[in-house]
C-alpha cells in the first residue's frame, strides 16, 4: 500500500492563546513531533498550515499547503495535494504531538485488512451526564463510548468521496460514518493527548522528559 499523511495545523490557537502548532515542546515545535511520526509510517506526509505559514520549513514534510476557515476546509486542502497514486490516506491533527508511529501503523493495518476506516480511541474513566440548560437530563452508560483520537486512517477512494460537497465534521470519520461505510477502532494511547489549553503543554513536557534516557 501506497500511504500519505495529512497533518492538520492550520488552526488560530484561539482556546491555547496563540497558534499552539509552533509552540515549543522539547525543544522543538509541536508541529516537529507530529510531522516525524507520520513520516516515518507513510510515504509521505502533506501539512497543512495558516495562510500566512506556507514557506516556514517544516522538516519532513513533502508539501506545505494553507488552509481553510474550518478543520474539514484544511483537510481537503490537505487531499488535494495528496497523489492520486496513495491507496491510503491517514489524517492527523498537529495538536496531538505525542502520538507515536506505532498508532500510525495499527490505524493502517485495520484499513489494509479491509477497513473503510480505522480510528484511535481510548475508553472513557469519566461519568458522563447529559446536561441541557444547566439541568442533567440523563447518565450515559460510558461502557460503549470512547474518547476519539488521531491518526485516523482512510481508503483514499472513501476519504475523497466523503469530502465531497464540503462538508465539515469534528472528524473525518464522521464523514465516512454518513456514507453508510464500515469504520473499525483499534486501542489509543492515553499519552497521545490533545493540546488545547497552555497546561495540556505543560503536561506534554512532562511526558516528552520521561521519553528521554
Amino acid at each position: 500500500m501506497e500511504a500519505w499523511a495529512v497533518v492538520v495545523a492550520g488552526g488560530s490557537g484561539t482556546r491555547f492563546g496563540h497558534p499552539k502548532q509552533w509552540a515549543a515542546l522539547g525543544g522543538r515545535p509541536v508541529l516537529d513531533w507530529a510531522v516525524e511520526a507520520a513520516a516515518a509510517t507513510c510515504n509521505g506526509v502533506v501539512v497543512v498550515v495558516p495562510v500566512d505559514a506556507v514557506d516556514r520549513v517544516c522538516p519532513g514534510a513533502a508539501a506545505v499547503v494553507a488552509g481553510g476557515s474550518t478543520r474539514s476546509a484544511s483537510v481537503r486542502a490537505g487531499l488535494a495535494a495528496v497523489p492520486p497514486s496513495a491507496d491510503v490516506i491517514v489524517v492527523h491533527d498537529a495538536a496531538r504531538p505525542l502520538a507515536r508511529p506505532a498508532l500510525f501503523t495499527a490505524v493502517m493495518d485495520a484499513v489494509g485488512a479491509g477497513a473503510s476506516a480505522a480510528i484511535c480511541a481510548v475508553p472513557l474513566t469519566d461519568t458522563v451526564k447529559r446536561v441541557i440548560d444547566g439541568v442533567v437530563h440523563e447518565t450515559l452508560d460510558r461502557s460503549s463510548l470512547v474518547a476519539v483520537q488521531t491518526p485516523q486512517a482512510f481508503r483514499a477512494e472513501v476519504l475523497r468521496r466523503a469530502h465531497a460537497g464540503e462538508p465539515d465534521a469534528t472528524d473525518d470519520a464522521a464523514l465516512v460514518e454518513s456514507l453508510g461505510e464500515r469504520v473499525v477502532v483499534v486501542a489509543g494511547d492515553p499519552v497521545n493527548r490533545k493540546l488545547t489549553d497552555p497546561l495540556d503543554l505543560v503536561v506534554a513536557e512532562a511526558l516528552v522528559a520521561g521519553r528521554r534516557p
